[in-house]
């Protein structure tokens, strides 16, 4: 019930297929259940994908997600809160680096030293999509995104379950009381980080409220 899921999806593969080198190792960090990396394999048939996450709930669903691409997907319990994750994946490089609304729970010193592993991870010529949830520029803003939610996901849970009143979406899925975890970012500050770690091309590539997708590449 994300809104725009699918073309997110879709974006995110077709930056990924404008870079100068082929896509043979994939990277999805945060995978959550590992949606955007299985996209990814779906678009590269020749390509293998590491799963990273720190949930074991969350690698158990990836697993289960990924199960029919064989041994071209790997799943790694990593938490990237710790400043030493890369060595956890052998010192792989990799092609492309997606994550999928995950790294907007770390505090922006994190966030940012992330990035600069991420970079130091991509073969030259390598890309970072990055499709996240980022800070709305003013409190005004941030009511009409809330609302907009509260719209898209009542739509879509009340055609399965009729008794679901708005109500209840409002309380459950937006004014949750995990809402507080989200340590969100402007995109803009978030791009500048990434030009000043040495990524070109960088751009928000998707953005409606506070869903955008943002990365760059490696210079060949």
């Amino acid at each position: 019930v994300i809104p725009f899921a699918h073309d997110q999806i879709e974006i995110m593969v077709r930056v990924s297929r404008y870079i100068n080198i082929p896509v043979n190792r994939i990277l999805d960090l945060g995978c959550g259940n590992g949606i955007l990396g299985a996209a990814m394999l779906e678009s590269y048939p020749e390509a293998t994908c590491a799963f990273a996450d720190f949930s074991p709930t969350m690698l158990d669903a990836a697993r289960d997600n990924v199960k029919d691409f064989g041994d071209r997907a790997t799943v790694h319990e990593i938490d990237y809160s710790d400043g030493d994750w890369p060595t956890q994946l052998d010192d792989a490089a990799f092609d492309a680096i997606v994550s999928g609304y995950s790294i907007h729970h770390q505090p922006d010193e994190t966030k940012r030293r992330i990035y600069e592993q991420i970079y130091d991870l991509l073969n030259p010529g390598g890309v970072f999509i990055h499709t996240e949830h980022v800070a709305s520029a003013t409190p005004w803003v941030e009511s009409i995104h809330d609302d907009y939610l509260i719209d898209t996901f009542y739509e879509g849970l009340h055609q399965d379950d009729p008794s679901l009143t708005r109500e209840f979406v409002t309380t459950e899925y937006v004014h949750r009381d995990d809402k507080a975890a989200n340590i969100l970012a402007p995109v803009e500050t978030q791009c500048n980080w990434l030009r000043d770690i040495g990524f070109t091309d960088v751009d928000t590539y998707f953005k409606i409220f506070e869903l955008a997708i943002f990365g760059g590449r490696k210079p060949a």
